[in-house]
């Protein structure tokens, strides 16, 4: 890797964000060397490090719902891929339905996630509260 700055490039993307830095990593995987990466500061700097790591797979919308289904296997295996550490961690989420409404729009998240392979159930006030010991579930 050179300090110097090239003055040409086949593929310039603009941003260093996570999507930035995914459509890099694609370029490359698909045989595209003369990618770079153009960023202000740091890679992963701006609204993606705001994002602190927060990764959620449950989408309503199902073409949503793949590409967040993909980008869990792809951090899950990017460690082993490259040798860089990533400090991906894998642990879950709850999600709260309150009104008859959302636990409608739950179960049906739930079917469209299942569909592409991503765990989700549906679970009692009273098992939430065993899980989250805090959680007022009255």
């Amino acid at each position: 890797m050179s300090d110097k700055f090239p003055d040409q490039a086949r593929v310039v993307i603009i941003g260093g964000g996570a999507i930035g830095c995914a459509t890099a990593y694609h370029l490359a995987k698909h045989g595209c060397k003369d990618v770079i990466i153009v960023e202000r500061n740091k890679l992963t700097s701006g609204s993606t490090w705001h994002a602190a790591g927060a990764y959620a797979q449950f989408r309503t919308d199902p073409n949503a719902g793949r590409m967040m289904a993909y980008g869990g296997e792809l951090y899950a295996q990017l460690e082993a891929e490259t040798g860089q550490a990533t400090g991906w961690n894998q642990t879950g989420g709850m999600r709260v339905a309150c009104t008859p409404e959302r636990r409608r729009e739950y179960e049906r998240a739930i079917t469209i996630a299942r569909s592409f392979g991503v765990e989700m159930a549906l679970i009692s006030p009273q098992e939430a509260g065993e899980i989250v010991p805090i959680m007022t579930t009255d």
